[in-house]
């Protein structure tokens, strides 16, 4: 069982920036898969990106590759998600999640709403 937190989130003007954190409650070395999630009002819950193992295997999905990049840190148990290039499509409620496998996430935060004004 793990807790995740996330924080970060906010508003800001497209081309902006904003750095999302997903702090777990245990140590995450022994968690394969952490990801990020997001959920626009009226849209299905899509991934952002994911990230396995110590980081050598990383997905992102096609509307934020080149802006987005996951990292993790294992002595912090902590995700993050650097977004740059903000666009107001964006706007979305993001979520942490952790799992075994990329698409088997058990465990997921609250989330946190960000918003793109354009």
């Amino acid at each position: 069982q793990v807790q995740l937190v996330e924080s970060g989130g906010g508003l800001v003007q497209a081309g902006g920036s904003l750095r999302l954190s997903c702090a777990a409650s245990r140590s995450i070395f022994s968690i394969n898969t952490m990801g990020w999630y997001r959920q626009a009002p009226g849209q299905q819950r899509e991934l952002v990106a994911d990230i396995t193992g110590s980081g050598n295997y990383v997905n992102y999905a096609g509307s934020v590759k080149g802006r987005f990049t996951i990292s993790r840190d294992n002595a912090k148990n902590t995700v993050y998600l650097q977004m740059n290039s903000l666009k107001p499509e964006d706007t979305a409620v993001y979520y942490c999640a952790a799992g075994s496998a990329p698409g088997r996430l058990s465990y997921w935060g609250q989330g946190t709403q960000v918003t793109v004004s354009s």
